[in-house]
């Protein structure tokens, strides 16, 4: 585990000393170096269980996925970075890359701990540098506001966890996930439906569930492309992630208890759907489809069967590279046009041919073409919400159908169509867009070939 933090924070002291012509170079070299040492975490000697075994540290089947994306995550973010930061002054671009690098540590602390409390910390203490991040480098004057809401949702939702947590630690004594699923489940008599519902709060805020999104759009639109990657990527997984870790502590689930849930995120698939069918702005649009798949998560953990379990946790690995990758594209886009508005800039295809293809690629994998991941992913969670109630098809069903028409549109505007006078001459895409996007979809068509990478302990 430590081969991989130590490496991640010395970083920060990089990052600062560095000759200011090899600063990007460097930093995305040694982000580079550090993804693929967390790709050991891959293999396991061990049937089940953790590994990478510390005192407050280890990895499973369940984390290292999320772990590895992270990772794998810091690199892109510096690449994309690059020319958006190229006109600051040099102190506030190594305190960017600061700001990244303490991302990741506390992503990678999140992902790995043991204890539930710690994880907690750094759940909440990854909003401190992402916020740092919208509301400095964002693009609009709204930022301020986006930083706001993102701030908040997320506080407001995650207080009930904590007293929740305190008390668990009062009745068993112990926040261990190692020894707490052992514990005798009668001890926590308190988890009625009040607590049930306290402890989840604040992971569907974080995914987030439809009725508690509104900062989502926000932040993403708002936020520089780094800051757009790692809400996408990362950050909305560590909902998933904390649900799944905490459902399996909690009373089992009753069917009266679930219901709400599973029916707001059904509901939302679709409704977030509907709306990014009439999206005007490309970077919200991707956020929408964002909640919309993140919709279907959660409707995927909630049912809590290991096929569910299984699904949701490849179809958050694979969104977040897709996620991750349509708003690299669309900041390629805006960077070259300035503007995000679909109408204005259109036909790019006649301008930037090859960006085209990724674009293509990525829409394709966005609407789970077979056989990516992120269709394994969507089979296996509406398989078992079909299982669990055949009238979810209806529902499901939709969801996929809107998903691939406004994945579509979204390809044709953009791309197709005939090219504006007022976009002829726009500069050529250039070598380090191409890596990024590379980067981005290379795994995600790797992964086809082995997905028990990322099946989690369920299958």
């Amino acid at each position: 585990m430590l081969k991989v933090l130590i490496p991640t924070i010395m970083m920060i002291p990089t990052a600062w000393m560095v000759n200011k012509k090899w600063l990007w170079m460097t930093a995305s070299s040694q982000g580079l170096t550090i993804a693929i040492i967390s790709l050991t975490w891959m293999k396991w000697e061990e049937e089940t269980g953790w590994s990478s075994l510390n005192s407050y540290m280890a990895t499973d089947p369940l984390s290292t996925p999320l772990l590895v994306l992270s990772c794998w995550l810091l690199p892109l973010m510096i690449i994309a970075s690059q020319n958006h930061m190229s006109m600051e002054p040099t102190n506030r671009q190594r305190t960017f890359i600061m700001l990244l690098t303490f991302l990741q540590a506390f992503l990678i602390l999140a992902f790995s701990s043991t204890e539930i409390i710690m994880f907690y910390i750094m759940f909440e203490a990854t909003l401190i540098p992402t916020l740092i991040i919208i509301t400095r480098w964002g693009n609009q004057a709204e930022r301020l506001n986006a930083g706001t809401y993102f701030l908040f949702y997320t506080l407001a939702g995650s207080l009930p966890l904590l007293v929740a947590l305190l008390i668990l630690q009062k009745d068993v004594g112990t926040l261990s996930m190692l020894i707490i699923q052992h514990t005798d489940k009668e001890m926590m008599s308190w988890s009625s439906k009040i607590w049930w519902v306290g402890c989840l709060v604040a992971f569907l805020v974080k995914m987030p569930l439809y009725g508690v999104h509104l900062w989502l759009p926000k932040a993403h639109v708002e936020a520089p492309i780094a800051g757009s990657m790692v809400l996408a990527a990362v950050l909305l997984k560590l909902g998933g992630y904390g649900m799944m870790r905490i459902l399996t502590v909690l009373t089992p689930l009753t069917k009266e208890l679930a219901y709400p849930f599973i029916i707001l995120a059904l509901w939302g698939i679709i409704m977030t759907g509907s709306i990014c069918m009439r999206q005007t702005d490309l970077k919200s649009m991707i956020a929408y489809s964002s909640v919309s798949h993140m919709g279907l998560v959660a409707a995927g953990i909630l049912i809590q069967t290991p096929w569910g379990f299984t699904g949701a946790i490849i179809l958050m690995i694979a969104h977040g590279l897709v996620s991750s990758a349509l708003f690299c594209l669309a900041n390629t886009n805006y960077e070259r046009t300035h503007s995000r508005t679909l109408l204005l800039a259109r036909g790019l295809q006649m301008v930037l041919p090859l960006m085209t293809t990724w674009w293509f690629i990525a829409s394709l994998a966005n609407l789970a073409l077979p056989p990516t991941p992120n269709l394994m992913g969507e089979l296996m969670i509406i398989t078992s919400m079909f299982n669990w109630s055949n009238l979810t098809i209806l529902l499901t069903g939709l969801g996929t159908l809107i998903t691939a028409g406004y994945s579509m549109y979204m390809f044709l505007m953009t791309q197709r169509g005939p090219t504006p006078n007022h976009i002829i001459g726009l500069e050529p895409s250039h070598t380090r867009e191409h890596l990024l996007i590379t980067l981005h979809l290379a795994p995600l068509i790797l992964l086809i070939a082995k997905p028990e990478l990322m099946w989690g302990w369920c299958m």
